[in-house]
């Protein structure tokens, strides 16, 4: 099935790799992209998030979208914005096949989204949120800390499932998970850290990856931040040219 909004995506991605919109230019606003295209405002709004995770455009706030400057168009290749295995949101427990990844949840509660959470989720400031915290192990081992905002809209969750695997959840409900926005960086260790396993000592390093993630249809599903120990923690990207 071609949901609507990969159409916008696909017609969008081809008139800046066409050169109709040049690096830096500022694109149409939504509405008058959803006028072209005889569609929704929000069908838009989840085209342009996908070239955003693309990296292609980018949104300035109160002035609109406009084609990233760092764009360079490659007319060689068919895999412009693919998602690279390092930017895949595999989650821990397929990461990690052959070995036992267990949690322990440090909370489960539920609230109303930041605007900026909202925003980002593309869901109505009043529609509430799940705050999930948990320390994630692998083979008994620490692996990771998780700090994940997701739409209560999107599933119902328990500490039970919780313990397991939440992607491994959503695809059991039948959704299908197609890509994430990753950023990696590195850190200092805080307080939560060393009170978590994370880090030893305050200030020693620590991998971030922070991320949002969507599902086929272009629903953004969760924003979340995890934190790892640098003494077990490494990234692999393999890149094609």
């Amino acid at each position: 099935m071609a949901y609507k909004y990969k159409q916008v995506a696909d017609d969008l991605r081809k008139q800046i790799k066409s050169g109709k919109y040049t690096p830096g230019e500022l694109i149409p606003d939504q509405n008058q992209i959803a006028k072209n295209f005889n569609t929704t405002r929000i069908t838009v709004h989840k085209a342009l998030q996908l070239l955003m995770v693309e990296g292609m455009v980018y949104s300035k706030r109160g002035s609109g979208t406009y084609v990233r400057k760092d764009y360079i168009a490659d007319d060689h290749t068919d895999d412009f914005g693919k998602v690279s295995p390092i930017d895949k949101p595999f989650g821990a427990t397929k990461t990690n096949q052959g070995k036992t990844v267990t949690s322990k949840v440090l909370e489960l509660s539920a609230r109303i989204p930041t605007a900026d959470e909202a925003d980002k989720l593309i869901i109505q400031p009043t529609e509430p949120v799940y705050v999930i915290r948990r320390v994630r192990y692998v083979n008994g081992e620490i692996f990771a800390y998780e700090h994940t905002i997701m739409p209560t809209s999107i599933t119902t969750l328990t500490e039970d499932i919780l313990e397991n695997s939440i992607y491994g959840h959503l695809q059991k409900e039948g959704l299908s998970i197609e890509g994430t926005h990753r950023i990696v960086r590195a850190d200092k260790a805080s307080q939560a850290d060393v009170e978590t396993g994370i880090a030893q000592e305050l200030g020693e390093p620590v991998l971030v990856i922070n991320q949002l993630s969507y599902l086929d249809d272009g629903q953004p599903f969760e924003i979340s931040e995890s934190r790892f120990p640098y003494q077990t923690s490494q990234l692999t990207a393999d890149i094609t040219l």
